[in-house]
């Protein structure tokens, strides 16, 4: 069956079951690799992507509820946004086969925010709810701290 999807502002039309999740209509449909795959039940956060702009485990959402859905993955992303920058200057990733996901939950978290003031300690744990199995929270959360810093140098 056919299903057309947005993608980094592209459509693509794939011939798959619509109940694929978007995770392998992705990895194995598109060759969006920076998504990754991890535990299949949407508990560690590896393959968060954004949908509509909200963090989403694609490797529970089938393809079938993503009609007329924008859909952002990590290729996409400018590396000159304030959150990639961020992560680079704290030196965030340790292993990094959980940023991709990260840098897309704090992305989420820094575009709902940024018009406001940083958010809480409490807004980041809410978004930030992915799995990093080197312990990289701290770093995590200094650079998302730093992306809403009035001047990045001093942070």
């Amino acid at each position: 069956m056919s299903t057309t999807l947005t993608i980094n502002e592209q459509t693509h039309s794939l011939d798959i079951d619509p109940d694929t999740p978007l995770l392998w209509a992705l990895r194995d449909h598109l060759q969006l690799t920076g998504t990754k795959f991890s535990c299949g039940k949407g508990l560690c956060g590896a393959c968060t992507v954004l949908v509509d702009q909200k963090p989403t485990r694609s490797c529970i959402t089938p393809v079938s509820t993503l009609n007329q859905a924008q859909i952002t993955t990590i290729e996409s992303l400018d590396p000159n946004h304030p959150i990639v920058q961020a992560w680079q200057k704290k030196d965030v990733p340790q292993c990094g086969y959980c940023q991709s996901g990260q840098i897309l939950s704090a992305v989420s978290l820094y575009e709902q925010a940024k018009t406001a003031d940083k958010p809480s300690d409490d807004a980041i744990k809410t978004t930030m709810t992915n799995l990093c199995r080197c312990g990289s929270y701290p770093e995590i959360k200094q650079a998302i701290d730093l992306s809403f810093a009035t001047n990045p140098q001093e942070a």
